[in-house]
């Protein structure tokens, strides 16, 4: 013990509140909300069930009324945190700075730990995540996705009925992607050179969906790095950075997976993701291991040298020769990129920079797709509202190509342009570039 005594509203929280006494939301950061409004129209819980209580200054409310002696962790109120997709684009809005992203952080593992679920929703929670944090056993379904696409299993599926039975089933079809065979048992190398003078060691995070649903981007964006004078590491291990868990209150498991993550990649200058809710978290693990003498001071280095591939690229600086790519492309702008990293700019940079793409905005690009995580698996119907709208918007532009750096996006976009009947490709910006630069891979 250090001596040092808890603020009273702590010692408070511990004894008798919704909350527990581990790392709530501070009452400073909730007090910075005034309740202006500005978040309202930027909000996609909101725009769907148009309550107070599913509003980014709603839920503030509801923390306030959590961390107050007395209160109680009620369904209702776990319910109205599980509809935040956790977006954070009310944080880009916000024209008072509220720190929203810290306080449904550190609300979502108050809910796990102080709300008993139903035996299903624990159960279902459960499976997810043993199945999308595990990039072996993944791996062991791309030939069962090959063959429902090969049989049309998903009509077939869809006309005996049972799916509107089965959400979390029905959403799991539809997102089913069709990776090709060879991602059942291919890997990347876990080092591969710089072509030319080499400029940085870069650490590449290989992810656990990434890998195998989207191992194609992985392999581009290891290309395109070397092809830039970089050295790559990319370690097998760990299988999953933690982002899923942490984004959805699992902070234990989540928490074990992010040591394993920087433990993977202290030897190099600069750690690279393409997945945006992965670099979201990476970028995060400062913060939620502060608090830990054992970690706290390597988990901030190891934040200070994340980076986005398209941050990183664009920081950087060009030296392999880029060869036109013809195409219309509109350009998604992945929640835990935009709002939760503020990183908007870069992305459209290295595709301007591509000779030959013309690059469309669709409206509306502040308003989730609805993927977020696995909330389209847990919110089901909200998921898919929010992705009808937003395949709605991509296909507005007229756009030939999407471009989307977050493989959740990619999951969730792909099947509601199918359901419309306007299926587009879907390309990493950084698969584009391999295209631009492939004569120097």
């Amino acid at each position: 013990m250090d001596g040092r005594q808890d603020p009273v509203w702590l010692q408070e929280i511990k004894t008798e509140s919704a909350f527990d006494g581990h790392r709530p939301p501070e009452p400073a950061l909730l007090d910075d909300c005034v309740h202006c409004g500005f978040c309202l129209p930027t909000c996609p819980s909101y725009q769907v069930w148009g309550q107070e209580p599913d509003s980014p200054r709603g839920r503030i409310v509801l923390m306030n009324e959590a961390v107050r002696p007395g209160s109680e962790m009620s369904a209702e109120m776990a319910g109205h945190f599980d509809r935040c997709l956790g977006c954070m684009a009310c944080v880009t809005a916000c024209p008072s700075g509220v720190r929203y992203d810290r306080l449904i952080e550190a609300t979502r593992p108050q809910v796990e730990r102080n709300y008993r679920r139903s035996t299903r929703e624990r159960l279902l929670r459960r499976v997810l995540f043993a199945l999308f944090t595990h990039p072996g056993r993944m791996r062991a379904g791309v030939p069962m996705m090959a063959v429902l696409h090969a049989v049309g299993g998903r009509s077939l599926l869809r006309r005996t009925g049972i799916l509107d039975r089965l959400p979390t089933v029905r959403a799991l079809v539809s997102l089913a992607p069709r990776p090709p065979l060879k991602a059942a048992v291919s890997r990347l190398p876990e080092f591969t050179p710089a072509k030319g003078p080499r400029r940085a060691r870069v650490g590449l995070l290989q992810g656990c969906v990434q890998r195998v649903l989207f191992s194609e981007v992985n392999v581009a964006t290891l290309g395109v790095l070397s092809a830039e004078g970089c050295d790559v590491v990319a370690p097998r291990q760990p299988r999953c950075c933690g982002a899923l868990m942490l984004h959805s209150g699992e902070e234990p498991g989540g928490l074990a997976l992010a040591k394993q993550t920087i433990e993977a990649f202290e030897d190099c200058d600069v750690v690279v993701s393409n997945a945006a809710g992965c670099g979201s978290a990476l970028k995060d693990y400062g913060h939620l291991l502060a608090d830990d003498p054992g970690w706290a001071e390597r988990a901030a280095r190891f934040s200070a040298k994340t980076r986005d591939v398209t941050e990183f690229l664009v920081e950087l600086g060009p030296s392999a020769k880029r060869n036109p790519v013809s195409l219309r492309v509109a350009y998604h702008d992945a929640c835990h990129l935009a709002h939760a990293q503020q990183i908007r700019r870069q992305p459209r940079e290295l595709l301007a920079g591509i000779p030959g793409i013309e690059l469309v905005e669709p409206n509306g690009w502040e308003i989730c797709c609805g993927s977020a995580g696995l909330y389209n698996l847990l919110q089901v119907e909200a998921a898919e509202e929010l992705g009808r709208q937003k395949a709605e918007r991509l296909i507005a532009t007229g756009a030939e190509a999407i471009a989307a750096a977050n493989p959740g996006c990619t999951l969730q976009i792909a099947a509601h342009l199918e359901a419309l009947g306007h299926p587009l490709p879907i390309f990493h910006p950084v698969e584009l570039l391999s295209r631009s630069i492939k004569p120097a891979l």
